[in-house]
């Protein structure tokens, strides 16, 4: 979780990634998890690099474990947002969630402004974190640069991304790399709250990240991630692009002068990007693509990159379509919401108990 940032991560495993080595973990545990947390912004389409590291890894992480997806429109706004714009998005993002397979039925989708405890857990969490850790945060940084002063939400929401994890005693939560850094805040705090409150207070969760060689990069700079931030709108593929946006996109795509189709991130980073991208989405592994594709011309290698990706978004898309202005959708989020509140509301009994807020504990106390 990111939080799963549309703006910039993706989460999980490609094509040159063995199927039983995923994920690094922040724990030595590998042991089958309990309950998975992650979120996703409604900032617009969803990218291919969302979809490869994040959501097709969601509907696979389904079986086995106890997991839960949220809409995290509260981060939506730490910079102003239209309104109807934003109703529309978070509309969006969960049909896109069905579309690609998140079952309902085996997990809880829901939108995370639905359940009060978010927020009211943030607050707490506020008054045990420092100022002096969050304004080390790199994103932060990134994207305060340059102003003078920047929102407060940007400077506080690694804090609100900690109380949607142990909202819900979270044991693992997948997210990018670039987000490792806030899964340590998340873990510092539940660390330092359960060191003053009781070791119990809050589930310690571990971080899922996404192995450096596996991230999808920007086709226009591929030595930055897919990012719909960009100002080039050939620099991404969303999954709700036509053939012709995707036609153009890819054979648009940066390469190099040398012809030579191989792996190698460092000196090839255009190549080894569109190598990544085509294993992942026809099933292979990147050392069986290289192979495929040695001694061959970069033009036929990007006409078979549109073609998987055509065929890979082609289901996805008619399924979206379906979802989107269904009564399934609406009813989905609302189910999922009493679902997820259920389980905030006894944690957040445990946490308020714990601090010794709100009237119940105070009766108890009085001996009413």
């Amino acid at each position: 979780m990111n939080i799963i940032k549309q703006t910039d991560s993706s989460l999980l495993a490609l094509g040159n990634m063995d199927k039983k080595s995923t994920f690094e973990m922040t724990s030595q545990s590998k042991t089958k998890v309990s309950r998975v947390f992650s979120g996703v912004q409604p900032t617009g389409n969803i990218h291919l690099g969302n979809y490869l590291g994040a959501l097709k890894q969601f509907v696979d992480l389904q079986d086995g474990n106890d997991c839960i997806y949220c809409i995290v429109d509260l981060h939506a706004i730490t910079l102003p947002k239209d309104p109807g714009e934003l109703r529309s998005s978070i509309l969006d993002v969960a049909a896109l969630y069905l579309a690609v397979g998140i079952d309902p039925k085996k997990s809880i989708v829901f939108v995370q402004s639905d359940v009060a405890g978010h927020a009211e857990l943030s607050w707490i969490l506020m008054c045990n974190s420092y100022t002096g850790e969050l304004s080390r945060m790199t994103q932060f940084k990134d994207k305060s640069r340059g102003n003078e002063s920047a929102p407060t939400g940007l400077f506080a929401y690694p804090v609100l991304m900690a109380a949607d994890i142990l909202l819900y005693d979270s044991d693992v939560v997948p997210v990018g790399s670039d987000q490792k850094q806030h899964i340590e805040l998340t873990r510092d705090i539940a660390i330092r709250i359960n060191n003053k409150y009781g070791e119990d207070t809050f589930v310690v969760p571990d971080g899922r990240f996404l192995k450096d060689g596996a991230r999808v990069m920007a086709l226009d700079d591929p030595t930055a991630k897919m990012s719909k931030s960009s100002e080039n709108p050939h620099s991404l593929i969303s999954l709700l692009d036509d053939e012709a946006k995707i036609r153009k996109s890819i054979m648009r795509a940066t390469t190099d002068s040398d012809g030579e189709i191989r792996f190698d991130p460092e000196a090839k980073p255009g190549v080894s990007n569109l190598l990544t991208i085509y294993a992942a989405l026809s099933g292979k592994t990147v050392a069986d693509a290289e192979h495929e594709w040695s001694g061959r011309g970069y033009g036929d290698f990007k006409k078979a990159i549109v073609e998987v990706t055509i065929d890979a978004l082609d289901p996805i898309q008619r399924r979206y379509a379906q979802i989107r202005s269904s009564d399934e959708l609406v009813a989905t989020l609302r189910n999922g919401a009493e679902r997820a509140g259920a389980i905030a509301e006894k944690v957040m009994l445990r946490v308020k108990d714990r601090f010794g807020l709100g009237s119940a504990g105070a009766m108890i106390e009085s001996g009413m």
